[in-house]
């Protein structure tokens, strides 16, 4: 077994008991309130982490790429749902051969994007399930609840090889779990039933409402008519989740290993991790918008500025030294894009690293 300390840096660790209990909770908690579970796979870009989900109750995976379906169908997954819409004859093409190994559905916000998946679905003699995709605040992807969703939906159902599920949502603009965040959750309940209605009306069955991020991820069972949820991050989390609440930092499992190389300036360190290693994303929600990430045995340092190869620490408030060689754990802020950074995961159990696995979905852009 590898030791801790033979692992060179920068290297992406992982608390192998704080992400099986991440996993369980969330297997437990969707268990609990009759939620669906479709984990989106985004964050840890493995089989092997989307197997261990689907073993412990999980209906399906999550992927943002046809690659990312790819490289899933590794895990076995019964079903599969691509939250992103499919264009062009490339991707749809190499989808359908996903879709003769696991059932496929396709969350898309147009009929252009639905006409092409039809064609496509047709010529490889497979039915693919599509949610009508609609905005509920975040202002990205999707159609506006109401007239347009309702168009968007008899349209769908119109095309052959389709399936008409229902609708998917992601609430991204829900970034807390404070009094914001519960007015915010609140009007998103309002809005789901209106669009619920809206389908009765019509006499259009839904049997998927599909959402749900990480943030607002133990809030779901609030939103009535929501049956399944998407959550990615909560399998690690990062110090985002911890800014928005949804998590404490002792249920933040993966972390970076960096070594100091560097404590020329006074009161500033340098590790041997930068933009290469971390996300850019800054941290939300806070007043602490200049940190890249929490420095776990010095959380007074200030991870305030990276280069490519070089990771900035401000340590005046740490109140001790640092010195070369000496190697830290970063949590980083956006943990989704800091694992698309890295080759290897180490999962890591009392000191010892357990587990070595490749990060397959990495780079899979297409």
């Amino acid at each position: 077994m590898t030791r801790l300390a033979d692992i060179d840096t920068p290297a992406l660790l992982v608390d192998l008991d704080t992400m099986e209990s991440n996993l369980r909770r969330v297997a437990d908690y969707t268990r609990q309130h009759g939620l669906r579970l479709r984990p989106h796979t985004k964050t840890h870009k493995s089989p092997r982490i989307g197997r261990r989900q689907l073993d412990l109750g999980a209906a399906g995976l999550t992927v943002a790429k046809v690659g990312e379906a790819e490289v899933m169908l590794d895990a076995a997954p019964p079903d599969m749902l691509v939250a992103y819409p499919v264009i062009g004859r490339a991707k749809l093409q190499r989808l359908m051969a996903v879709a003769r190994r696991a059932r496929v559905t396709v969350s898309l916000d147009s009929l252009f994007a639905a006409q092409q998946l039809s064609e496509a679905a047709q010529a490889a003699r497979v039915t693919i399930g599509v949610l009508a995709e609609t905005d509920v605040g975040l202002g990205r992807v999707g159609v506006s609840p109401g007239a347009d969703l309702l168009g968007l939906a008899r349209g769908i159902e119109r095309l052959a090889g389709l399936s008409f599920e229902g609708i998917a949502f992601y609430p991204g603009h829900i970034k807390d779990n404070g009094v914001e965040g519960g007015k915010a959750l609140a009007a998103l309940g309002g809005l789901i039933q209106s669009m619920l209605a809206d389908f009765r009306r019509e006499g259009i069955e839904v049997r998927i409402v599909s959402g749900g991020s990480t943030p607002s991820l133990y809030r779901s069972h609030e939103l009535p008519g929501l049956n399944e949820i998407r959550p990615g991050t909560y399998v690690y989390n990062d110090w985002n989740t911890v800014a928005s609440g949804a998590c404490t930092p002792e249920e933040c499992a993966a972390a970076v290993l960096v070594t100091v190389v560097s404590t020329a300036r006074p009161g500033q360190i340098i590790v041997d991790g930068g933009s290469k290693t971390f996300s850019s994303d800054r941290l939300t929600g806070s007043g602490a918008e200049s940190t890249f990430g929490h420095v776990l045995e010095a959380p007074a340092a200030v991870f305030h500025k990276m280069n490519e190869e070089h990771g900035y620490v401000d340590v005046r408030e740490c109140g001790r030294k640092f010195a070369i060689g000496e190697r830290l754990r970063i949590i980083p802020n956006h943990i989704c894009v800091a694992v698309n950074l890295h080759e290897l995961m180490y999962g890591v159990r009392e000191g010892k690293v357990e587990e070595v696995w490749e990060v397959a979905g990495r780079g899979k852009l297409q």
